[in-house]
């Protein structure tokens, strides 16, 4: 183990490098990470992430994007409206109907005010028709009354939270004018700001819980606090990292607030696990290449430690990075903005866990040379709990295989039934006041929410008229439909109508919501015209997603597959280990079906069904998680492969290659599951299903998978497993990756 190379490997000449000037990397990881973190938070004068962010619109090519697109071509689209409900409101009360007529004109002067619409302002006052839908009557004389203020669409971002702060006050000098026993306000751009403020809260609050936690795993695992602290180390080093590249990737593409919290969860997780995976090489190398106690270990000795700990555990470390940024890649076939964003992020920030773990690690862990080593090697003998684990499956392999196979399939059967969604307000908890408001004002007052479904023309609109009477009716869920109106022309001169369609559901994406959507596209109106409202983007995600899966499926599967082959030799052990990835997911994917379709465990994870997942998630998922079961694929073929290879024959060289990983696998999952736990108590409906779906994932992949399945199969495969055509064993003899 201590013989030196003829030629020595490039990783192996790095990792001597690093050996030799550790100071210089610490530095200079230092300085990058403060400046990441400056950055991300705005404190060198730009403006923060999370400013930056959106969050709960799915925009994927089809109807619903070009309606918006056409809508916002007219000068009308934005979300830049209050609303203030106020309750017992007299509107006949001649005296407070004066105080308030006077609040409303302060309101209207107010600089970037559009529009005030109150009952009072219509020309026939409350009795006025188009006043109706402002004011729900109450007890006797009193009402319930809604008051929108719109802004122009010109104000700055600046101009605009101006003129909502005078805003603001004017609205409560109403209220009181009014003389109204309770009032609140809201808006769209609230309920916005409200869901990303919390996910920057829920990530503080996750990585608070992982971290600590983490860093006591670490000490148990490693004997010492200073060992343990240097994956955690590189941990942070991932996080201001992660934060710095997505506040890149945002002067790019749009961003949801929801990719914050899933990228730097996945680089600090990554971190974490090939942390564990040099620091414990390291150690194993310094302990072999030394003669001596811990005093006696010379810097020599720390050089070359350094230098085949990256030779060794580097490589594996950069096959692994490889399997999860492929699955990431996977995500940049998909046309929608928030999957390629995810994906874009997701690989970088594998990228940064992978520099981290070949750089920092490794010179943190030379400065700290003779510490480490005081508490002992991280050697393992060939019997333990893991190898006698090995041998009582092999003793039953076609048991544990049924076994097995049986617990996977019955998990995934819920996910048979998936239904998905893309929340607004559901994704805050009901506790939320931002979600009570639009939830309160979508129910007390229907006719001023948004139409569940639109049609956007630039037709004619005598026929578009004609058709919003004569069929329109006739479409399944149509209870309601709206006036024909023209919100402007478009720079071609081009007026834009559009004409809202309402089911009568609060829920913008109802059943009814989504049958109207459903024969819009079957039966299209006889005129050039978009479909529009959540329905309709909903459809659109999910019909592209369908359309772009299969190539994104085939670039996973191809790539997956031959690195594994490249790896092991063999055709059979990649395609066993793509049907079992297959199977894993299959069961966290149904059990988070079982947990949040259809509403299980909802007091003990303190959520509200909302009787779908999130579509986004379900996608995400499946990626991130795919990654993540062939990191720990990866680690255990590697000593499987590598016994192998020197003639150990199939059955021992699995007791022994799961002996001898199995400590790492589980240390890895376990903390793995703790990072992505820490965001089980995310308030934020699309964070805590992802949390949930990654930890299920992963135990089900450390356990069920890696300790008992693949064993279990290689057993019955026996030297099947190592089948290749001559061809293709031609090509790994050549061009095949071996330590």
């Amino acid at each position: 183990m201590t013989d030196t190379p003829a030629r020595p490997s490039l990783l192996r000449r790095w990792g001597e490098v690093v050996g030799e000037h550790p100071w210089r990397v610490v530095a200079a990881w230092a300085v990058l990470v403060a400046m990441s973190f400056a950055l991300a938070l705005g404190a060198v004068g730009n403006e923060p992430l999370f400013d930056r962010l959106g969050s709960g619109e799915i925009s994927s090519p089809g109807d619903a994007r070009d309606a918006r697109d056409l809508v916002e071509a007219a000068g009308g689209g934005g979300y830049a409206d209050d609303t203030m409900i106020m309750r017992g409101v007299d509107l006949t009360d001649a005296q407070a109907q004066a105080a308030a007529l006077e609040a409303l004109a302060d309101l209207n002067d107010v600089d970037g005010v559009a529009q005030v619409a109150h009952p009072l302002l219509f020309p026939d006052g409350p009795s006025d028709a188009r006043a109706a839908p402002f004011v729900r009557p109450g007890e006797g004389q009193a009402s319930d009354v809604v008051t929108v203020v719109g802004y122009e669409s010109s104000l700055t971002a600046g101009e605009l939270e101006q003129a909502r702060a005078r805003v603001a006050d004017g609205l409560g000098e109403l209220a009181e004018a009014s003389e109204a026993s309770s009032s609140s306000t809201g808006s769209v751009k609230d309920l916005v700001d409200a869901i990303v403020g919390q996910v920057s809260t829920d990530m503080k609050r996750g990585e608070g819980i992982a971290l600590p936690i983490s860093f006591v795993v670490m000490v148990l695992v490693f004997g010492g606090f200073l060992a343990a602290g240097l994956p955690i180390l590189g941990a942070i080093a991932s996080i201001g990292g992660a934060l710095a590249a997505l506040l890149g990737f945002s002067h790019l593409i749009d961003l949801d607030a929801t990719v914050v919290n899933i990228v730097t969860v996945l680089g600090l997780g990554l971190c974490i696990d090939y942390g564990l995976l040099v620091v414990s090489r390291f150690r194993e190398e310094l302990r072999a290449g030394g003669d001596g106690g811990p005093g006696a270990v010379t810097h020599e000795q720390v050089v070359a430690a350094t230098g085949r700990t990256l030779d060794r555990a580097g490589r594996t470390v950069i096959f692994s990075a490889v399997t999860v940024a492929i699955s990431m890649a996977g995500l940049l076939f998909f046309p929608t903005v928030f999957m390629r964003a995810s994906g874009a992020a997701g690989m970088s920030v594998v990228v940064l866990a992978l520099l981290v773990a070949t750089s920092l690690i490794p010179a943190l862990c030379a400065l700290g040379a003779r510490r480490p080593l005081r508490k002992g090697t991280e050697t393992s003998g060939d019997e333990g709990i893991f190898s006698r684990l090995a041998a009582w499956v092999q003793r039953a392999p076609w048991l544990v295989i049924t076994a097995v196979l049986a617990v996977l399939v019955t998990l995934a059967l819920p996910s048979l039934q998936l239904r998905t969604t893309s929340s607004g307000a559901e994704l805050l908890p009901t506790s939320a006041p931002e979600r009570q408001f639009i939830e309160t004002l979508a129910e007390d007052f229907p006719a001023l929410s948004s139409p569940q479904v639109s049609i956007v023309t630039t037709a004619p609109t005598e026929q578009v008229q004609r058709w919003a009477e004569q069929e329109a009716p006739q479409l399944p869920g149509v209870e309601q439909v709206g006036q024909v109106e023209q919100i402007g022309t478009t720079d071609a001169g081009d007026a834009v109508q559009v004409l809202g369609l309402r089911t009568g559901e609060v829920d913008p994406l109802g059943e009814r919501s989504r049958d109207l959507v459903a024969a819009l596209h079957a039966d299209r109106p006889p005129f050039d015209a978009a479909i529009g409202g959540q329905a309709s983007s909903l459809r659109d995600f999910t019909s592209s997603t369908l359309q772009r899966a299969p190539f994104a499926l085939a670039l996973v599967i191809l790539a997956t597959f031959a690195l594994l082959f490249l790896m092991t030799g063999s055709v059979v052990i990649p395609v066993k280990a793509l049907v079992m990835n297959v199977v894993s997911l299959g069961a966290s994917l149904g059990a988070l079906v079982w947990i949040f379709q259809d509403g299980h465990l909802q007091g003990v994870l303190d959520f509200s069904s909302v009787g779908a997942v999130e579509a986004t998630i379900v996608v995400l998922v499946l990626a991130f998680g795919f990654g993540l079961s062939m990191d720990y694929e990866v680690f255990l073929l590697a000593r499987i492969v590598e016994l192998h290879e020197r003639g150990v024959p199939t059955d021992e060289a699995v007791r022994l290659g799961l002996q001898r990983s199995g400590r790492i696998i589980t240390s890895a999952a376990l903390l793995m599951v703790i990072v992505f736990s820490g965001f089980v108590t995310a308030q934020v409906l699309a964070v805590k299903e992802t949390g949930v779906a990654l930890v299920l994932a992963i135990v089900l992949d450390a356990t069920l998978v890696r300790m008992l399945l693949v064993p279990a199969t290689m057993t019955v495969l026996g030297e099947w497993n190592w089948w290749a055509p001559r061809w293709m064993k031609s090509l790994h003899a050549r061009y095949g990756i071996t330590e």
